[in-house]
């Protein structure tokens, strides 16, 4: 490209010109890079193997060509060539990347250096441009730049989650529309700020921030619950999780956080929990009430056997068994609702002839409507419905609508239950002529605590929890119930459909316990014999109250307040019936029982376990200890004879 300087020696030109083959030699077979030479005016003098395959031209057929050809019509419109040359000559050199036009007309990404050559006086003497193809690098970059642009727009358009970037040290560099909505910050204001402006004073104080740094750093992700607060000042509870970020040398880059508002959730975990200590709060309290129910049933029952003195202690007698009857009823509803809430009520299902539900329930309300002087119309038409059901849950159902239609209703007046099968349902009305429901009670009543006091009528002396008994069994037995009014004064019929048949019963049906029918009727006909009887129970009153009703009843009685002093008592007297209460101190009544039954003269005793729980699993428990009765406290003195007569008739076998 140079012309030999008449003042130059010919060695120094030789020596040129022999440097020039040497460099033309060295660039020609590059291929990855196309590398070659423009004179002053940017038309190509030589071409090298990496621009042939680069760019798609020989060399005969490009030498020769302006360099502009190998630029977009756009950039040759705007100029862009010549002003490449221009930058080139007045700073030496010149760097661009931008798209290149191969001789097939396809683009590539080019990197181009253009570099200016000067004689040795300093005048322009061409250029040397290197060119390399970055298509396949161009391209990765802009797959990342989407990805990362994706990525950008996801985490920007969450908006119930809180997802920012953190700087090594803990200082805002990213905020989302979601961390916006949930900590009230506008990216402008908390961008740059640190993290910890988040958290409670106390923790700040604490050092709570700069530990779950070091934390997610040193474990590279850290989950944490807790207390935070919003550019308002107000507090929700977050599920944070901080992860740490490092660049492809595992340098720490920074730290992705992810805040969720769980204060919701917080709150109904906590509502959880309360309703399961209100549960078990209501369980334990109707089982303590139980225990001083126990001896004031005993001592009415009592005072039944002896003769009142004065017709006003009759009346005050029969007052006092009445509210026990109520009170026990209050105790069992409580009980039946923390069974029913959660789930731990069980059905004893089996086939059962309706007409003996009835009636039974009948029998049970008989105490509320005969002191009202009411009456119960029953209307059943057909001589026997079967059905599959819980019989014991049915009878406390209907007398739950019995006794809420008679307390309800004037004195003397009329109730109806109608019963009659209907569309493979065996349909249960009870109707009253009371205060009735008002408009839109029709559905609230059947609530938990529910009590309308807004309709004049008589004052409430329940839980208001009788009727969400009833639904809540009724349903257990695959049955619907429901009330209707015509309006305040005007009656209500509550209305019971029940399926024939379940098709699944989970029954659970203890084995009978009692001889021979017969064996019974003829001790019932003869009265029980005078019998040894052993009371085990630590609360003195009730244990006291007992033995004085059985003694009035002819019967030997002995009293233990604890299993050790039972085992002292029966040294000198063999019981042929032991009622043992189950929740003892120190040694239960599962313990004494056991060490009872290990003495040999107790190997005929009839054992009655005493206690105030009465669920199908506790009687099962009872059962499997070896107890052969399982008595609910406060316990009906009937059962008490019924346990006697057992023990009577065991008696008469072993002396037969």
């Amino acid at each position: 490209m140079t012309t030999p300087d008449p003042g130059i020696a010919p060695h120094t030109v030789a020596a040129e010109s022999h440097n020039e083959r040497r460099f033309e030699a060295l660039v020609d077979p590059i291929e990855d890079y196309a590398i070659f030479l423009l004179d002053t005016r940017g038309y190509i003098v030589s071409w090298n193997r990496g621009a042939a395959r680069i760019k798609g031209y020989e060399a005969h057929e490009i030498i020769g060509q302006h360099f502009s050809r190998f630029y977009t019509d756009e950039a040759n419109a705007r100029r862009w060539p010549e002003h490449e040359l221009e930058q080139a000559s007045l700073h030496g050199r010149f760097n661009d990347e931008g798209w290149r036009v191969r001789k097939d007309g396809t683009m590539f990404w080019a990197n181009v250096v253009i570099t200016a050559l000067r004689e040795r006086d300093g005048s322009l003497a061409g250029f040397a441009k290197v060119t390399r193809d970055l298509t396949a690098e161009r391209r990765q970059v802009e797959a990342l730049r989407l990805s990362e642009e994706r990525f950008r727009l996801l985490v920007e358009s969450v908006t119930d989650y809180a997802i920012f970037m953190l700087d090594p040290q803990g200082h805002v560099v990213s905020w989302n529309t979601g961390a916006t909505n949930l900590k009230g910050y506008r990216p402008a204001e908390i961008v740059g700020q640190h993290f910890s402006v988040f958290y409670p004073p106390e923790e700040i104080a604490a050092g709570q921030p700069e530990r779950e740094l070091r934390r997610a750093k040193d474990f590279g992700r850290v989950a944490t619950e807790g207390w935070r607060v919003r550019k308002d000042g107000s507090m929700f509870w977050a599920n944070v999780t901080l992860t740490a970020v490092h660049d492809g040398h595992g340098r720490l880059t920074g730290f992705a956080k992810v805040t969720r508002d769980m204060t919701e959730s917080r709150r109904t975990d906590e509502l959880e929990h309360s309703s399961e200590q209100m549960k078990q709060f209501l369980a334990m309290l109707a089982h303590e009430l139980r225990n001083p129910l126990a001896p004031v049933r005993n001592a009415v029952a009592t005072m039944r056997l002896m003769d009142a003195p004065s017709p006003e202690i009759e009346r005050a007698r029969e007052m006092i068994d009445r509210q026990i009857v109520h009170l026990t009823r209050l105790v069992d509803d409580l009980l039946d609702v923390g069974r029913i809430t959660s789930g731990k009520i069980e059905l004893r299902e089996a086939p059962l002839d309706l007409r003996e539900v009835v009636a039974h329930a009948i029998d049970a309300a008989q105490p509320f409507t005969s002191a009202r002087g009411q009456h119960v119309d029953v209307q059943m038409l057909d001589d026997t419905l079967t059905m599959t059901g819980d019989h014991t849950r049915l009878v406390q159902v209907l007398q739950n609508l019995l006794h809420n239609a008679s307390k309800f209703s004037p004195d003397g007046s009329r109730i109806v239950m109608d019963v009659r099968a209907a569309a493979r349902a065996v349909q249960i009305q009870v109707r009253d002529q009371g205060r009735g429901l008002r408009p839109g009670t029709h559905e609230s009543i059947f609530g938990l605590f529910s009590q309308d006091r807004s309709v004049p009528g008589p004052a409430e002396n329940g839980l208001g929890i009788g009727l969400m008994l009833c639904r809540s069994l009724i349903e257990l037995h695959g049955g619907t119930i429901s009330a209707t009014s015509d309006g305040p004064g005007k009656g209500s019929t509550f209305t019971i459909r029940l399926p024939f048949a379940r098709e699944t019963v989970h029954a659970v049906r203890p084995p009978p316990l009692t001889p021979d029918a017969a064996e019974l009727a003829a001790l019932a006909e003869a009265g029980v014999p005078p019998l040894r009887v052993l009371v085990v129970d630590d609360n003195r009153d009730s244990a006291d109250s007992l033995a004085m009703l059985l003694e009035l009843k002819g019967h030997d009685v002995r009293v233990a307040y604890s299993a050790a002093h039972a085992c002292e008592e029966v040294d000198s007297f063999t019981p042929d019936a032991a009622l043992i209460d189950i929740a003892m101190p120190e040694i239960d009544g599962y313990a004494t029982l056991r060490a009872l039954r290990a003495l040999p003269p107790l190997k005929d005793t009839l054992f009655a376990a005493m206690t105030g729980f009465g669920q199908a699993a506790d009687v099962e428990l009872t059962r499997e200890a070896g107890f052969e009765m399982h008595l609910v406290k406060p316990v009906d003195v009937t059962l008490f004879d019924e346990v006697l007569a057992l023990a009577a008739a065991r008696q008469r076998r072993r002396n037969a």
